[in-house]
């Protein structure tokens, strides 16, 4: 339970005493002593307030700078310090970021503090405050090329796992650490540490995590990926449809220190000309690429993700999950309402506990029975959450749903039957509309898009997973963008993801969540679910340039006049629509905000008896066909419609966004 703002810490001396009395039935037992239970909880036996504090500098065998040495990364590190006292070695928990310096870390962004001697005193969120006292050593990395590293960053390539993956050799005796950063001093863990890592991170930092399990690295046993990317070509670009006006030669200019940018332009340069605008898959997209790596992973892996996340897409968990799932890596998953948000700022209670028990069992071995809970935990409206024993559940299956005319242009049907032969529909790309635009006209014709619908629904019909557009379209000029949105019709109350805070509202009030020292609090801000009240909402979405019809990895100028037919990859995700409400399909040109604009502006003719959705129902076949027959429930009224969720903004090319 969260401890108030004002709570009393206890002194030191007491919680050495404690640590002492916790560790003595298990050093001095008495004769005729039975075997005491095994541990399934750690607890807070151990002085935060005496904690070792020690920065340590691993050398990364790179020289991304080209300076004539080998990198080191600058590793900071808060320790129990009565544990060591004692001989007693303890797990790490690890988290490798590129924002100690420059950005800082969580919804209050927090950096890194030192002391006038550059010892670290303060360490951004929470991790150092709740877990040193139960036993664990916590460990902030510089990825290389950031606040006190050697070497550039390079966004996700070699050098950023790298950072990361020799850290978890040096605490497994594998790798040499020093204690400056350039003196010959060296500073060795096995004194102190087990070897076993858990990685945690939101963004970049679970990036970095899910880069480093798929190396396959001995001593990682756990990676908990928090709204994190899976292959950083899906981050800037959707089969060939740029997300973003710039690549990752800009992300890497903001996050290196100003002596990494004196000295990494030729790094700039590779990334810049590696990653060109026109989407082409590159081999320096095959290196930031973790999915193919998937079946190297050792590590167990809890995922958790925004299924309104429009900074690092909801595709990157769908892809990192169904990739983990295909090699049999034992894995768990979070799914919320929100945007780009941690879980400690839309759920904290339970997450922590949570993590406190997944951290307990897989770096302290403890049998709590993490390991034998529902797999998934999905956030059915704001606060309101249930649970499967497996994701997606046993009974989804892919159901093959086609479009139809309907009694206006632009204004189709959605069902299980084909369009009549020779049906199309035609629609104009209008950079200046986006999905929302499209889904309050979907029962109006609308020149930029085309919209399929089914009946209001008789019961309840749950999609849970990846869905795919297959689309065939003749456009009238040589480039054209494509958009796919699933969309359900009928009125919310929802998370409010594209306003500030992606739904969430930060609070005064502050709870604490471990021991705090002055220069390391403990203490937060609450938050509270930021709500809106919605005629409809965007469940799952996709994009494409039909320029890769024939090649997804590389694009070309279209035929004008010619039909050419593509798949559209949609997000994963895992929602509910009503009884009473409808499931519409639309397909568009230019997602405002969320894709740029082709080079011209097409008009696109679909043909209807070649465009279909595949889409992931718990039921199947059988579950669509049900819910769209029989006595269906009254649909919701039109009139006076809600204003809706707020419109998403440009997200900034950063993936942290606003709430890093």
């Amino acid at each position: 339970m969260p401890i108030r703002a004002r709570r009393t810490l206890m002194p030191s001396r007491a919680l050495a005493i404690a640590a002492a009395a916790a560790l003595m039935p298990a050093l001095f037992p008495s004769p005729g002593a039975q075997a005491a239970p095994p541990a399934r909880e750690s607890t807070p036996v151990y002085s935060y307030a005496d904690a070792v504090r020690e920065s340590v500098w691993v050398d990364t065998g790179l020289d991304g700078d080209r300076d004539g040495r080998t990198d080191r990364v600058a590793v900071d590190i808060v320790r129990p310090r009565e544990a060591a006292q004692r001989g007693r070695k303890v797990p790490v928990i690890m988290d490798a970021s590129p924002y100690y310096s420059c950005c800082g870390r969580g919804n209050e962004s927090q950096k890194k503090t030192y002391d006038a001697n550059g010892d670290p005193v303060g360490f951004p969120l929470y991790y150092d405050n709740y877990f040193v006292p139960r036993g664990y050593a916590y460990a902030a990395v510089d990825l290389a090329g950031t606040n006190r590293s050697d070497g550039c960053d390079d966004v996700g390539g070699r050098s950023d796992v790298q950072s990361a993956k020799a850290v978890v050799d040096w605490l497994n005796g594998r790798a040499r650490g020093y204690t400056t950063r350039t003196g010959t001093a060296r500073a060795r863990a096995t004194g102190w540490s087990t070897g076993d890592t858990g990685m945690i991170g939101k963004s970049w930092d679970g990036t970095v995590a899910n880069g480093v399990a798929a190396t396959g690295v001995e001593g990682l046993k756990t990676v908990v990926p928090i709204g994190a990317i899976s292959s950083w070509y899906d981050y800037y670009f959707a089969r060939g449809a740029p997300l973003y006006d710039s690549g990752p030669d800009r992300l890497a200019d903001l996050v290196n220190s100003p002596d990494a940018r004196a000295r990494c332009g030729h790094v700039q340069r590779r990334l810049a000309d590696g990653a060109p605008r026109t989407g082409d898959w590159t081999p320096l997209w095959e290196e930031r690429n973790h999915v193919k790596d998937a079946h190297k992973v050792k590590a167990s892996v809890f995922v958790v993700h925004g299924q309104q996340d429009l900074n690092v897409r909801a595709k990157h968990f769908g892809q990192w999950w169904d990739a983990l799932a295909r090699h049999g890596v034992e894995r768990r998953i979070w799914l919320s309402q929100t945007g780009h948000v941690d879980p400690f700022d839309f759920r904290r209670a339970e997450w922590v506990r949570t993590l406190h028990r997944w951290f307990d069992h897989y770096l302290l071995g403890h049998d709590n029975g993490v390991d034998r809970e529902p797999v998934a935990a999905v956030e059915r409206a704001p606060d309101r959450w249930t649970t499967d024993r497996a994701w997606p559940p046993r009974a989804t299956a892919t159901t093959t749903l086609r479009p139809g005319t309907g009694t206006a242009p632009g204004v189709g049907t959605l069902g299980v039957a084909p369009a009549r032969p020779g049906a199309t529909e035609t629609f104009t790309d209008d950079p200046g509309l986006g999905e929302l635009d499209w889904a309050a006209e979907v029962d109006t014709s609308n020149p930029a898009k085309a919209g399929f619908v089914t009946r209001p629904l008789s019961r309840d019909l749950r999609l849970a997973g990846s869905s795919t557009v297959t689309v065939t379209a003749t456009p009238t000029t040589t480039s054209a963008h494509l958009t796919a949105v699933l969309v359900d019709l009928g009125p919310d109350t929802i998370r409010d993801y594209g306003a500030p805070g992606e739904g969430i509202t930060t609070l005064t009030e502050r709870t604490c969540w471990g021991a705090s020292t002055t220069g390391d609090s403990a203490c937060y801000k609450e938050t509270a679910a930021r709500t809106t009240d919605v005629a409809f909402t965007v469940l799952s979405r996709g994009w494409a340039d039909l320029g890769t019809w024939a090649d997804e990895r590389r694009g070309r100028p279209l035929t004008p006049g010619r039909a050419h037919t593509i798949r559209v990859d949609l997000a994963a995700t895992d929602h509910v629509v009503p009884a009473g409400h409808r499931l519409a399909l639309i397909i568009g040109g230019t997602d405002r905000y969320l894709i740029d604009p082709p080079a011209t502006q097409p008009t696109l003719t679909l043909d209807l008896t070649r465009t279909s959705a595949r889409l992931p129902l718990v039921g199947g076949t059988p579950a669509f066909l049900r819910a769209t027959s029989g006595t269906a429930h009254p649909a919701a009224p039109r009139s006076a419609p809600p204003a809706g969720v707020t419109a998403p903004r440009p997200a900034a090319t950063i993936p942290g966004g606003s709430t890093r």
